[in-house]
């Protein structure tokens, strides 16, 4: 028998094990609008294979995941960017031991609108497209129109990231538009020709144009081999380690199989390799 075989055959019985012994089980999931569609995938797939099984998936932003599990409201806090010190403090205090599970990996393209001619950018021209000190397209080649900027909101993971990786914690400019998730920054930039914006790399479709950043385009191989600039790893955080045989261990385990990596795929994102992140 092929070893793939094998390894999927186990892996349903012990999960039929599981099954037994913890039926009805809810699972209660937070955070990340990036790591929602992983979430809901891992979900969607435990719960076909296990109808007494419950889990909810929610995306109010990483920075709300976080609050979530400390608070005792979530199993699993999902998050584009790692936990900060003041929230694992917080988390301490309560009696509660976050650990966090890198789960895939991602980029953090930078989108225009299809029409816009740009040929790429460095991120320093990002930064100063952010920043406020490049205001119209025609200084980078584009037409002659006004910059639109679009950001995540201040509590998600992902403008986070960008501000540690793109702007190295200066402020944004006063006109920029704050928006509550991946799906409406795209929104936002295809029906905007002029506008500019950031997203995970699963939000990225035909309906806006991803730009190379310092010469590279964000892709699944850029990525995993650390030469696009924005690279990020994904976590779901916990409260402790979640036991062997449970529903939860099931959930977080899921992105080493196959059929997790294969779930990661189909929603845009990058399965970690074997033998650690990349």
């Amino acid at each position: 028998m092929h070893t793939r075989t094998i390894t999927a055959t186990l892996t349903a019985l012990a999960l039929s094990a599981v099954m037994a012994t913890h039926a009805g089980e809810e699972i209660v999931v937070d955070g990340s609008t990036t790591v929602g569609p992983i979430a809901k995938a891992f979900a969607e797939y435990l719960m076909s294979q296990h109808p007494s099984l419950r889990i909810s998936v929610s995306e109010s932003g990483s920075g709300n995941g976080a609050k979530s599990l400390i608070n005792g409201a979530c199993q699993v806090a999902t998050m584009s960017r790692p936990m900060k010190p003041q929230e694992t403090l917080a988390a301490q205090v309560k009696g509660i031991n976050p650990v966090a599970h890198i789960i895939a990996m991602d980029g953090l393209p930078i989108i225009v609108h299809p029409s816009n001619p740009l040929k790429g950018l460095t991120i320093e021209q990002a930064r100063d497209i952010y920043f406020g000190r490049i205001n119209n397209w025609q200084f980078l080649g584009g037409p002659n129109a006004r910059i639109v900027r679009i950001s995540r909101d201040t509590n998600s993971g992902t403008y986070e990231c960008f501000m540690e990786m793109v702007m190295n914690k200066t402020r944004l400019a006063n006109n920029v538009e704050y928006v509550g998730s991946n799906g409406a920054v795209r929104q936002r930039v295809m029906n905007t020709p002029a506008a500019i914006g950031y997203a995970g790399l699963g939000f990225v479709d035909a309906t806006v144009k991803a730009v190379p950043v310092n010469g590279v385009m964000p892709t699944a191989a850029t990525v995993l081999d650390n030469s696009y600039p924005l690279s990020r790893p994904l976590f779901m955080y916990t409260n402790g380690e979640p036991a062997t045989g449970t529903f939860l261990h099931a959930f977080l385990t899921l992105c080493q199989t196959p059929k997790g990596k294969e779930l990661i795929q189909a929603v845009g994102f990058v399965p970690l390799v074997e033998g650690g992140q990349q």
